[in-house]
């Protein structure tokens, strides 16, 4: 068993709070585990940015070594951990909202928000690391201290926030855990997942879990309201990446080839879509759908950011979810080529993406679409901040409309 430990009289979110606002908070219940410990204090070295200048802020640290980058669930603000500790940014107006700067170790290889609200989840990493691997720190920002911890055997490949569950993804396992009292709900086995893919739906009614399953190619869906389970095979090889629409009824995966998106109905399994990203191999870093399930972007090693075109009707699939209707799988359009089909190779009939954007070749890049419209937010491993336009009607490059190092303040911040 998993050893779960806490302060005695730790703080929690309201599961039924706000998402933008701080959750109230109250004193949570104790709870069997095999070890309570307290926490001893944190030290935070804070550096609060707002009002600062740019000579200001830059004499304060040297450019950090970025660990990780995430979105929070409503991509309106995104996450950076470093080897000194993280930082918090917003992404439309682009600034920097904090940081947290530990003074021993620092390095953190995960954290996560759960929308813009106080609580949020660190993992430690990098050479010297804040906290150990194999433990989920909760740190409440208001506090600037740790409340409580999660405790495993072996190392924490990721950690995803929902309203009222935590998900902590192993290498070979996913625990779901209700946030008021640090309740195991659900274990589940997985096949090898070092690089921790894991997805919720962030509806509040109910969760949308998927994960890797047992064996090479097949992902496994979670219905917690429905009480179902799924299980689709995806690919013939090795599943890289995947991404939920909020909701939970939509998906996108691709595989180690890194060719082919496949889009899903979670409900049946259907295969609703499939879309070519190229045709040589590649690593698919992040996959992201739109607000409105029209739109899938794409970000790969190749040094290219996708957006693609998803034909079937969102709104039918949305009245439909849980009737499991054949309508539900609706044939794409085929390409221009679709009048020879049969002569043509399958390459030259595929969908092929509707807008372009160029970046370095080799760097890892995560995408999301802003909150303007048709609009796409890239962060970079290197600490780049693109916002890119697309042409809906026409397609083609997209026009860069905005570039910040976000690890170098501007005067902007």
């Amino acid at each position: 068993m998993e050893t779960l430990s806490a302060l005695p009289s730790s703080s929690w979110p309201d599961s039924n709070s706000n998402p933008n606002t701080p959750p109230a908070v109250a004193d949570s219940e104790r709870f069997d585990s095999d070890s309570v410990s307290s926490l001893p204090p944190q030290s935070p070295k804070t550096v609060e940015t707002a009002g600062l200048s740019t000579a200001a802020v830059d004499s304060l640290a040297l450019q950090p070594s970025l660990l990780h980058l995430s979105f929070n669930q409503d991509h309106g603000c995104f996450a950076a951990g470093s080897d000194r500790g993280f930082r918090i940014y917003n992404c439309d107006p682009f600034r920097e909202i904090f940081r947290r700067d530990f003074e021993r170790g620092g390095g953190i290889g995960v954290v996560e928000m759960l929308f813009r609200c106080n609580i949020l989840a660190l993992v430690g990493g990098g050479p010297e690391p804040q906290y150990p691997p194999n433990k989920v720190m909760l740190w409440d920002d208001h506090q600037s201290r740790c409340i409580g911890e999660l405790s495993f055997r072996s190392a924490v490949r990721g950690v995803r926030l929902q309203r009222d569950r935590i998900i902590v993804i192993l290498e070979q396992k996913v625990f779901v855990y209700n946030f008021a009292d640090l309740k195991l709900l659900h274990q589940i086995e997985t096949i090898a997942n070092p690089k921790g893919l894991c997805a919720v739906s962030q509806l509040s009614s109910s969760l949308v879990l998927v994960c890797p399953g047992l064996i090479k190619g097949q992902v496994r869906v979670e219905h917690y309201a429905s009480r179902r389970t799924k299980f689709i095979m995806a690919h013939d090889s090795r599943v890289a990446c995947f991404a939920l629409t909020t909701n939970g009824q939509l998906l996108a995966t691709a595989s180690s080839k890194g060719t082919l998106v496949r889009i899903f109905n979670t409900i049946d399994g259907n295969l609703l879509q499939e879309v070519r990203r190229g045709a040589d191999r590649a690593e698919i870093y992040s996959l992201a759908f739109s607000s409105t399930a029209q739109w899938l972007a794409v970000s790969s090693d190749k040094g290219t950011v996708h957006v693609f075109s998803l034909k079937f009707n969102s709104g039918s699939l949305q009245n439909d979810m849980y009737q499991n209707d054949s309508s539900l799988s609706v044939s794409p359009s085929g390409s221009s080529f679709s009048f020879i089909k049969g002569v043509l190779p399958k390459y030259f009939k595929s969908e092929w993406s509707v807008a372009q954007f160029r970046l370095h070749e080799g760097s890892r890049y995560v995408v999301a679409f802003g909150h303007q419209k048709n609009t796409v937010v890239i962060l970079g491993m290197d600490g780049s901040f693109y916002r890119c336009q697309f042409d809906a009607v026409n397609g083609g490059e997209m026009t860069q409309l905005e570039y910040h190092n976000f690890l170098m303040p501007e005067e902007a911040f």
